[in-house]
């Protein structure tokens, strides 16, 4: 917000938005080992619950999908960048960017699906007392994917910012929205961690 409409800022702004982007590489860099524990979460999940819904599943997995392929195109980009490997990295942190945004956008939809479920078990609980979760249970399970889905809206709005212009709205947002819509998901985050991370928190 800060840095306006000047280009390149300078000055506190200037100096604001490169403590950011310092940020960024070190968790660009942090990431680097996060390979081996997606795979693990990812053999563990499988094809999911044989109890879970069909389409549920199906999202999960290709949710998994894309983000165990995220990992090695984005630490290809890297190793470009920092001249260990030599190719174009541009077209390596487009993939990544694109998969990370394939993978927000099957998040959204899985969370959209659980909520219609949850939507629909609701008023079966009005009429009947065997269900498997409470009407409380339910209501906070609703409420952690509303989160989710906010989260994720806000993350997928950013990943289409920075994939290659033309599409759709990017590299149009300012810093500011840029920061505005980290922050968002970031307090959500926060938040989701702080009650425990799971709905009955």
């Amino acid at each position: 917000a800060l840095a306006g409409p000047q280009a390149p800022p300078s000055g506190l702004p200037g100096s604001l938005l490169a403590v950011s982007a310092q940020l960024n590489a070190c968790r660009t860099a942090l990431r680097l080992f996060d390979d081996f524990a997606m795979l693990s979460y990812s053999c563990g999940y499988g094809l999911g619950p044989k109890d879970e819904d069909g389409l549920v599943r199906g999202l999960s997995v290709l949710c998994n999908l894309a983000n165990q392929l995220y990992y090695p195109c984005e630490h290809i980009a890297w190793a470009a960048d920092a001249g260990i490997l030599r190719v174009g990295s541009q077209k390596w942190w487009t993939l990544s960017t694109a998969l990370w945004a394939f993978s927000l956008l099957l998040g959204i939809l899985r969370s959209l699906r659980i909520l219609f479920q949850l939507r629909r078990n609701l008023r079966q609980h009005k009429r009947s007392t065997s269900l498997p979760l409470s009407q409380k249970e339910m209501k906070a399970k609703a409420k952690a994917e509303v989160l989710s889905i906010l989260t994720d809206m806000a993350d997928l709005s950013n990943a289409i910012h920075w994939l290659p212009p033309g599409f759709l709205w990017a590299g149009r947002f300012p810093p500011w929205l840029v920061g505005l819509l980290g922050t968002i998901s970031s307090l959500i985050g926060i938040y989701q961690a702080s009650r425990g991370g799971n709905s009955e928190a």
